[in-house]
């Protein structure tokens, strides 16, 4: 059984907008999934509808096996959230915020857990501070505080590292890959796509609304990704010999390049061929370099697609 469970789904607003449309999507539990989209895509709205923050116009969703709306209290009680906007008690003390949130969701007293979690966030030592004397970045460690202190099987991370530190994105990562040893579901919304590169099992892509697709990572990639052979030159083409026009070459770098884009899993690369072409047209080859595509390339070309279509 899939630990968020995610069924016809839409979301209607007065006036006709559609922030979601006929979402389905089923989240396994102990994966990391990152879930992708440009600005107003419905990532927001999709997690708030899965939170009980916003109810959905249609569909079901289920976090661990529970209704969100009929059965909202066990469902939110699985649920940890960090959102975007840092939403604090700035006289607070930072250790007395992350208890009250503990508190919230009727669990026992657990100071061991808290200093745990502060010390992982580097946070102990700001304990007794009040919020309003934190600097952002670390504002933002008190909410990933709050959103763990009540021991969350499901974890929402939407946008965590906008405009924080580089320090506060290496805890956070490590952090979150303890969590999912220990069996958490986190869900991660980013627009730093490297890390969901680095970090996620699976990806899905949303736009307008829809999902476009979820896969696992490694596998889109393979299956949507091309590579490029960039062939240095050693003097400067105006134009591509015609001689190896087949190969629909592009002139990069003021001439001084050929980029040759190629599908890996193709029985035949072409590779051997271009080379052999090169050498009889006359060119002098100064060194060759082989790129993968990455998953902004393929993030882009997804939502471009959509866009065209539409």
């Amino acid at each position: 059984m899939a630990m968020v469970k995610i069924e016809g789904v839409w979301k209607r607003y007065e006036g006709g907008f559609e922030a979601l449309r006929g979402v389905d999507l089923d989240i396994e539990q102990g994966e990391i999934l990152a879930l992708l989209g440009p600005n107003g895509a419905g990532k927001t709205t999709l997690i708030s509808a899965i939170c009980g923050i916003t109810q959905p116009t249609e569909g079901t969703i289920r976090v661990g096996g529970h209704d969100v709306i009929e059965d909202y209290r066990v469902a939110r009680n699985l649920i940890g959230l960090v959102p975007q906007e840092i939403n604090l008690e700035p006289f607070e003390k930072v250790i007395n915020s992350v208890r009250f949130s503990r508190g919230l969701f009727g669990k026992k007293p657990d100071d061991a857990l808290i200093e745990s979690v502060l010390r992982k966030l580097s946070l102990w030592d700001k304990r007794d501070n009040r919020v309003m004397e934190l600097s952002g970045g670390m504002k933002r460690r008190v909410l990933i505080a709050k959103a763990l202190a009540h021991e969350p099987r499901v974890l929402f991370l939407d946008e965590p590292t906008a405009g924080v530190d580089v320090e506060l994105r290496k805890d956070m990562w490590d952090t979150v890959e303890e969590l999912k040893r220990d069996g958490v579901t986190i869900i991660l919304t980013t627009h730093y796509i490297e890390e969901a590169e680095a970090i996620a099992d699976r990806v899905g892509v949303i736009n307008k609304g829809q999902i476009l697709l979820v896969e696992e990572k490694q596998s889109l990639m393979t299956r949507m990704g091309q590579k490029e052979l960039r062939v240095e030159l050693a003097e400067p083409l105006t134009t591509v010999p015609e001689a190896l026009g087949s190969y629909a070459l592009t002139l990069a770098e003021g001439g001084m390049s050929l980029v040759y884009a190629y599908d890996t899993g193709a029985e035949r690369t072409g590779i051997a061929s271009l080379m052999a072409d090169l050498s009889a047209a006359g060119l002098q080859v100064r060194d060759v370099h082989t790129a993968q595509s990455s998953l902004e390339d393929i993030f882009v070309g997804l939502v471009t697609a959509q866009e065209d279509a539409a």
